[in-house]
């Protein structure tokens, strides 16, 4: 018996690791006969596409750089999802986490990298956090959708920054609307060298960890899951539920303000306007392409980021455009959204056969 206990586990290990993969190869055909109808050369895009992502050293190191913040907007998505909540605001969360991380990186210049690097990186996960305890305390104070307070904080979010950086936060003496850089004792340290690889990558495993030990080997996590599956049973079992959606939708932001903060002191070491190409949005292809799972987010951020870090010498290379990387994108959230259906679907004509029988016997 317990064999098949583990056996059955490994198979479910596996099957989420190979959806990932199956649903990328059929995004990636479908896109395919769209470039060879359009007249490109699919074959020489896809082969630029690996060489621009795997194809050297720098490559693969532009790979998981892209893919750092989409895994922690992927955790962001979904440990909401994991609570029955939506968390459409990573976006503006990671904004937020940017604009915190930034402040005490530059406000907090001399102290030793040992202390700086830590407060800065906690001050990123605050900002993204109080953001989405917000979004969660809207939700249970007035019963505010968390899919519309979450949009329109986003675009909150991203006009705060607007505003500091043409104004509070703006580099001296300078022109273009951008803070100073943060100070070194508060970047990231490269782990590899040669390329811009950062310490963001560990921190990013971490998290995963964290993902994994909370939801299923804690109190809280379980209680946090038990309100995703049923939030009546759970209330009526005596967890009490409004406390498990602000705790939720605190750590979903507060991943998605790590996004931002290691975006900021890993690579862009200062703050401007846009700095985010829409990570938060792209989290959530990544974890539903994940199934919202430890491995399957970590798996589908570095194919998302390969997409991302091949897409440039794509374009050099066959002049495809680069938004054939967002199509497949929502191609593969189509796909995704096609495998539950089939399973709702499914699980009802299992439902209605068993109960013709039970109607006949």
């Amino acid at each position: 018996m317990k064999v098949k206990t583990g056996a059955a586990k490994a198979l479910g290990k596996l099957q989420v690791l190979c959806y990932p993969i199956v649903s990328f190869a059929f995004a990636l055909g479908i896109c395919a006969i769209f470039m060879a109808i359009l007249g490109f050369d699919w074959v020489l895009a896809y082969k630029s596409m690996l060489q621009g992502s795997l194809g050297s050293v720098n490559a693969v190191a532009e790979t998981l750089v892209k893919a750092i913040p989409l895994i922690f907007t992927g955790l962001s998505f979904a440990i909401g999802k994991r609570c029955g909540l939506i968390n459409l605001g990573a976006e503006g969360q990671v904004y937020l986490g940017g604009l915190f991380a930034t402040f005490v990186g530059i406000s907090l210049a001399g102290l030793p990298a040992v202390l700086h690097l830590p407060l800065t990186l906690l001050a990123g996960a605050i900002g993204g956090g109080l953001l989405g305890l917000f979004t969660g305390w809207l939700k249970n104070r007035f019963g505010a959708s968390e899919l519309i307070t979450g949009i329109m904080l986003n675009y909150m979010a991203i006009r705060l920054i607007s505003y500091f950086v043409t104004g509070p936060l703006k580099e001296p003496g300078g022109s273009i609307p951008q803070s100073e850089a943060v100070a070194l004792s508060a970047q990231l340290p490269r782990i590899l060298s040669g390329t811009r690889l950062h310490a963001g990558l560990i921190l990013a495993l971490l998290c995963i960890l964290f993902y994994y030990i909370f939801l299923w080997k804690t109190t809280k996590g379980y209680e946090l899951r038990l309100v995703g599956l049923n939030r009546c049973a759970a209330q009526y079992s005596g967890i009490n539920t409004k406390r498990s959606v602000l705790l939720a939708m605190f750590i979903a932001g507060c991943f998605a303000g790590i996004a931002g903060s290691t975006e900021i002191l890993g690579v862009q070491l200062r703050l401007f306007q846009d700095f985010s190409p829409n990570y938060g949005f792209d989290g959530i292809a990544v974890a539903l392409l994940g199934n919202n799972s430890p491995l399957g987010i970590l798996f589908s951020g570095i194919l998302f980021g390969l997409l991302r870090s091949g897409s440039s010498k794509m374009l050099m290379a066959t002049e495809v455009p680069v938004s054939i990387v967002q199509i497949i994108q929502s191609l593969v959230i189509l796909f995704v959204i096609g495998r539950e259906m089939l399973n709702i679907f499914y699980h009802w004509l299992r439902n209605q056969i068993h109960a013709e029988k039970e109607v006949r016997s």
